[in-house]
């Protein structure tokens, strides 16, 4: 039999194309603000663009494709929203939830409706005053199955580099052929006239230019991390580029699309290039790059970009509503419950090489092929990267930070190696040496860091699972409210921001509830020691499983099961994706169906005593969100409370009449539930945010220690709890006061008028935010 089939896209970065899987995965608006793409990010550009005042994601699916959307327009408008943010649009295979494995570039897609439909959808909008941001996929095509899906990759496979897309794709003709993983069992692909078929695999026959391997091998092509049934497309190359973007650009010059989201650009041999020249083809449309950023990395200033897609500040925010002083009794209660080491960096280093060596063997044979460096000391120097990219360009002066963060990695990786290894030697070959070895490594290391790091390490390591995100440090409890202004400050001003994606890890609403756990850690432990006396099953997943059991709870037991079986196999400690176990697969569907038969009133009981804190920072984090600079962005649904967890769970349909009933509710202010208090605050600073300039200062007010303020220029304060349990405990605001720019005041949440100083008590009396517009 072939691979196991799994879904291909990532959910993260992975579960980003994160859960990476091996399966055989303008009408420019009146109100929208226009300016100069250079001057609004800082970066050249070669024209002017609109920029989205905001965001709303729709995952489209052969169940929800452009008719449907087209439907919710009214109610996006009333949100507040200024353009529909749509996944993928061009033709994939046909049945894709997500729309990543792209099969043809010259059409969209058809199961959504195809040209036609997604003209009409953009009338639709226009007519609501929407506008369209697309989400745009330059780096990979799917391998279908049947292989004819993909007539491109056909032609290769049929005709080699004689094709007339023999430059599309990223392949090692060293042999002549291309190795296509896809053989599982003793079963003999079977000659049926002019192809060649091995279970539901079919290839061209008798001319090939391809060699079936086992599916467990690295292909003879890139491919998007370890996704086998991704391929990579060399966009680098003009006419490739072209070919492959026709039609998105022409979406744009039929004014369609006013703004693009890339795709995992640190796959591309050159992002900057790509980006330069997908600017100056859009005419300078607004685009921000999915991007991941660790750390105290920045953007690189000469990307031509006006930001990342957000996970970097998504990070920051969920930092502001951890108390740090956790970070000891937390990462001791894991280290009892799981028996994990305490250090966070030791685990993943020790990822990084397992899916080395389980994954990237011909990635790193090609490798070192190219550079001509020692093959070992390649696989520790691409442990030791603590970054996605380190941003080297063949045939140009290597920048001073590239050097720095390689010559650091070699460093380390010296410490592992034999003494007299040559280190000093692959350094310079992967940051000096020949153009394709130098574009390889920089292609590597972001594999190497997805799956060792977004789909091993965070699922190993999970003292706060919160703080496991995309780009996330698990081991970094928490930031003060002066560190999250620096930050802010520090964005691109056109940058987009979010808290929750097709890819998170877990909902903004899931990591709200965790965030809790950071200033209960006793109550906690008691509760998760009483729950682990009842059931147990794995001790390096148990304790993963009570944090998002409670954390998601209610969840039925098939959704439940499904994520702890993916967070298994991404773990990979006791089983994964190619290592199955039926036992272990029974063994944990009974620890499920267990843990919420016996602990489930147990679980309830917790989630509710939690809920006024779990609120409090729901509420928080979306206001600080969506008043924050850059364009911000509402996934799906999450105008009300979410409690999913990782891809696939996240992609769930979304029932938008609920939300519309909501919606006219919250027209009155006099909502009372969660749900309401969340749609009030979404649609209140959504609508705000078409009434003040874009480019308004964010302007840090001096506030208690558990607030977070911030003017937005002279029309907007916003005004947000952080850390509700210590405030309860403190016995809340008593005399604290905070001063407000000068003027009058109306918070928009609940009506009253403030001016001047005023007690936070009285402020905050009838919700834990408030959000203030000048008069």
């Amino acid at each position: 039999m072939s691979e196991p089939s799994r879904d291909t896209h990532r959910d993260s970065h992975s579960d980003s194309h994160g859960d990476s899987r091996n399966d055989s995965h303008r009408d420019s608006l009146s109100d929208t603000h226009s300016g100069s793409a250079a001057a609004s990010s800082g970066r050249p550009g070669p024209g002017p663009a609109a920029r989205p005042l905001s965001t709303y994601r729709l995952q489209l699916t052969p169940d929800f494709g452009f008719a449907e959307a087209a439907r919710l327009a009214p109610y996006l408008r009333e949100l507040g929203v200024s353009h529909v943010y749509l996944s993928p649009v061009l033709q994939a295979d046909p049945p894709s939830r997500h729309g990543y494995d792209v099969t043809d570039h010259s059409r969209i897609r058809q199961e959504f409706g195809g040209i036609e439909g997604l003209r009409a959808l953009a009338a639709a909008l226009r007519d609501n005053g929407l506008g369209i941001v697309v989400d745009v996929v330059p780096n990979h095509m799917t391998v279908p199955v049947p292989e004819s899906g993909n007539a491109a990759l056909w032609s290769v496979l049929k005709e080699g580099r004689d094709s007339p897309y023999g430059a599309w794709f990223d392949i090692d003709w060293s042999d002549g052929k291309v190795a296509m993983p896809v053989i599982g069992d003793d079963t003999e692909p079977v000659v049926d006239g002019d192809v060649l078929r091995y279970h539901d695999h079919v290839f061209p026959y008798p001319d090939t230019h391809y060699r079936l391997v086992d599916w467990r091998r690295g292909p003879g092509y890139r491919r998007f991390f370890d996704v086998s049934s991704l391929i990579g497309v060399r966009v680098e190359d003009p006419e490739v580029f072209d070919a492959t973007h026709e039609v998105i650009l022409s979406l744009v010059r039929e004014e369609i699309v006013q703004g693009l989201r890339v795709d995992h650009p640190d796959g591309l041999a050159d992002p900057r290039g790509y980006l330069a020249r997908l600017r100056a083809a859009s005419g300078g449309l607004w685009t921000v790059a999915e991007k991941i950023l660790v750390g105290e990395e920045r953007l690189p200033q000469d990307w031509d970009c006006d930001g990342t897609t957000g996970y970097d500040v998504l990070n920051r925010i969920t930092g502001l509503f951890v108390d740090p002083a956790s970070a000891g009794p937390l990462t001791d209660l894991f280290v009892l419950h799981t028996g994990a080491p305490r250090d966070y960096a030791a685990v993943v280093r020790e990822s990084k090489k397992y899916v080395l060596e389980l994954f990237f063997g011909s990635e790193l044979d090609r490798l070192a092929a190219t550079t001509g460096a020692d093959r070992e000391v390649l696989a520790e120097l691409l442990t030791a990267m603590p970054v996605y990219r380190a941003y080297a360009v063949p045939g140009e002066p290597v920048p001073a930070a590239s050097a720095s963060i390689v010559e650091e990695a070699g460093r380390v990786a010296a410490g592992h190696l034999p003494e007299g290894a040559p280190v000093a030697e692959a350094v310079r070959k992967v940051l000096q040496g020949p153009a394709e070895g130098v574009v390889r490594f920089q292609q590597t290391c972001g594999p190497v860091m997805a799956k060792g790091v977004e789909d091993t390490a965070l699922y190993r390591w999970y003292p706060l699972s919160c703080l496991n995100e995309v780009g996330g440090e698990p081991d970094r409890f928490g930031a003060e409210p002066e560190e999250f202004h620096a930050f802010v400050r520090s964005m691109p001003p056109g940058t987009m921001t979010t808290l929750s994606t097709h890819d998170t890890k877990r909902s903004e609403d899931v990591r709200a509830r965790l965030a809790v756990l950071s200033e209960l850690p006793g109550t906690w432990a008691q509760a998760v020691g009483e729950w682990s006396a009842k059931v147990s099953f794995d001790p390096r997943l148990d304790y993963l499983a009570w944090q998002n059991l409670m954390a998601a709870w209610p969840i039925d037991g098939d959704r439940f099961f499904d994520y702890l079986f993916k967070a298994a196999r991404e773990a990979k400690t006791s089983i994964s994706w190619a290592t199955p176990d039926p036992a272990y697969e029974e063994g944990l569907r009974d620890f499920v169906r267990r843990a919420i038969d016996e602990c489930g009133p147990s679980i309830a009981e917790f989630t509710a005593r939690i809920e006024p804190y779990a609120r409090a920072n729901s509420l928080g984090q979306k206001l600080v969100q969506l008043m924050l600079p850059g364009v911000p962005d509402l996934y799906w649904g999450n105008e009300i409370t979410d409690f999913s967890l990782v891809d696939p769970d996240n992609r769930r349909p979304v029932d938008f009449e609920l939300r519309r009933r909501m919606l006219s509710r919250a027209r009155t202010g006099e909502g009372t539930s969660w749900d309401e208090d969340k749609l009030l605050v979404t649609r209140e600073a959504l609508n705000l945010r078409r009434r003040i300039d874009p480019d308004a200062p964010y302007v840090p007010i001096e506030a208690d220690a558990h607030a977070i303020a911030f003017a937005r220029g002279e029309g907007a304060v916003v005004v947000a709890t952080r850390l509700p349990v210590g405030l309860e405990r403190r016995g809340g605001w008593g005399g604290r006061t905070l001063t407000l720019p000068h003027g009058r005041w109306r918070d928009l949440l609940s009506g009253a008028e403030h001016t001047g100083r005023i007690p936070l008590a009285h402020l905050l009396s009838h919700r834990p935010v408030a959000l203030l517009e000048r008069e």
